[in-house]
């Protein structure tokens, strides 16, 4: 045992000595468009559970449910297009893997939906200016969509 405990700490000093101290690349950076995947992710799942509880807006909850699914999805494709991979494990769009989903929340009445989908309004329309072309356009296009969903579908 002792041995084997000898051996583990040998290996790991020799990865870590093995580093290269003058070794100034920095980690990959976050693609920031994560943080919009995994907000449209809540702001579906809060929808799909609050038909259960709210029959009535079933029909606008389920348009926001699908919506924010697919803004999801959107947002997923374009992550892994920068990242030069696509969720089906190639490098071009096709069938995608299943990706995280979002632990189920108690079913929100429709002020929290509101106030969630403002949320990721807001999230959207601030990260848009700071990038460009069709990944500034997604998220305008996402924000828009959160701010109807928030202000007139849920009235």
């Amino acid at each position: 045992m002792a041995r084997n405990v000898a051996v583990a700490g040998f290996g790991a000093a020799a990865l870590v000595s093995c580093a290269d101290p003058n070794d100034t690349t920095e980690p990959p950076a976050v693609d920031p468009l994560v943080a919009q995947a995994d907000l449209a992710r809540r702001d579906a799942a809060a929808a799909q559970a609050a038909i259960a509880v709210l029959p009535d807006r079933s029909a606008d909850l389920r348009l926001i449910a699908d919506q924010r699914t697919a803004h999801a999805k959107a947002l997923d494709t374009e992550i892994a297009r920068v990242a030069g991979a696509y969720p089906n494990g190639s490098h071009s769009p096709g069938p995608a893997a299943a990706t995280s989903t979002v632990a189920p929340a108690p079913p929100p009445n429709l002020d929290a939906m509101r106030a969630s989908l403002s949320e990721s309004q807001r999230s959207a329309a601030g990260l848009a200016p700071s990038l460009s072309g069709y990944r500034a356009g997604l998220l305008g296009s996402i924000s828009a969509a959160c701010g109807v969903y928030a202000t007139v579908v849920l009235k």
